[in-house]
């Protein structure tokens, strides 16, 4: 019988993880107690809460809970230990880089301004990076239910420090409001500036999202895109263009996207050649993390370890990790596989 290796020592890249949502559990606890907040058992039951988006009042209560979780992050060093305790477990998942995602807009009221955010945000991935070992940087994300002259303001301050630690610019919540298109103009100020453009599309609607995303945003990477197995020839434009598709296995499960783990169209993408890099998005709201979604392709989709190191190249090759960290984690993917 072939050896099962373990997917937690499996060297891998993790290009989708939102900033309030890779909070543990206890540290919301701990928080919110320090704070006075008074959180909704859907957050204190120690179990992921039961959530579906796929209709308007489940994804206003998946917002609710993530806007309570965010009203905890405070202080400098609430931001540094949220940090800290993502590169940890992101190196007990087998990580070694991460590019975590985060709307300083949410945080500058309390952090004394969207500039002072950006920065606290930046040094505390700095501190994590140089502490742990893990390699990260920072995808700076707009919000589609805001308007697009925001999203170019935060363009601009992307693009201003992208020597300091930024690598890319994204777009999320809702993709059923607001046009890709509204949001062309600051996608092209981030791209001008040297920023990846990696876009939310193709989860909460369909195909036409990921070609919006593809067509008006020149994406090249996209958040989700597991909806563009519905179109045979978007697959295949994907796959030739090498844009990588950020994937979520448990959080498409969690909000209603497909009823079952092996419902996500993950074996129809990986035939088709289209780049995968498997993500946590939510770990806080979907009780799992990198590790697990290696283990959820595993047991539901039937990769083997070949497979699953593949998966792995992928996430590598769509990063944006420097060529030197790139070599070691493809290296050690090859070791991991050789056993």
């Amino acid at each position: 019988m072939e050896r099962v290796r373990d997917v937690r020592e499996l060297p891998k890249a993790h290009l989708h993880l939102h900033f309030t949502g890779s909070m543990r559990p206890t540290t919301l606890l701990e928080l919110a107690d320090k704070y006075g907040v008074r959180l909704p058992p859907a957050l204190t039951g120690g179990e992921p809460p039961q959530l579906r988006a796929t209709d308007e009042r489940g994804w206003f209560r998946f917002q609710r809970l993530y806007d309570m979780a965010r009203s905890c992050l405070r202080e400098p060093e609430d931001i540094q230990r949220l940090v800290r305790e993502a590169a940890e477990e992101d190196i007990r998942d087998g990580s070694g880089w991460l590019e975590i995602q985060v709307d300083p807009t949410s945080y500058a009221p309390r952090l004394g301004g969207l500039i002072p955010a950006l920065e606290i945000i930046l040094d505390a991935v700095e501190s994590a990076s140089r502490d742990t070992g893990l390699g990260m940087r920072v995808l700076v994300a707009a919000n589609r239910m805001k308007h697009p002259l925001d999203a170019r303001t935060l363009a601009r301050l992307a693009v201003r420090y992208a020597d300091r630690g930024v690598v890319g610019f994204g777009l999320s919540n809702d993709e059923r409001r607001g046009m890709a298109r509204d949001f062309d103009r600051a996608f092209a100020i981030a791209r001008d500036g040297g920023l990846l453009a990696a876009p939310h599309g193709g989860e909460l609607s369909g195909p036409a999202s990921v070609r919006d995303c593809l067509d008006d945003l020149h994406a090249g990477r996209i958040g989700h895109g597991v909806r563009a197995a519905e179109d045979p020839r978007l697959l295949k434009r994907l796959a030739e263009r090498g844009v990588t598709c950020e994937v979520c296995p448990a959080s498409n499960v969690a909000l209603g996207v497909y009823e079952k783990p092996e419902d996500v169209p993950l074996r129809t993408l990986y035939d088709a050649g289209v780049p995968m890099a498997l993500g946590a998005d939510d770990p806080l709201l979907f009780g799992s993390r990198l590790a697990a979604q290696y283990e959820i392709v595993r047991k539901h989709h039937a990769f083997d370890d070949s497979d699953l190191a593949e998966l792995a190249r992928q996430s590598v090759r769509g990063s944006a990790a420097p060529v030197d960290v790139r070599e070691k984690l493809l290296s050690g993917i090859e070791e991991w596989l050789s056993g």
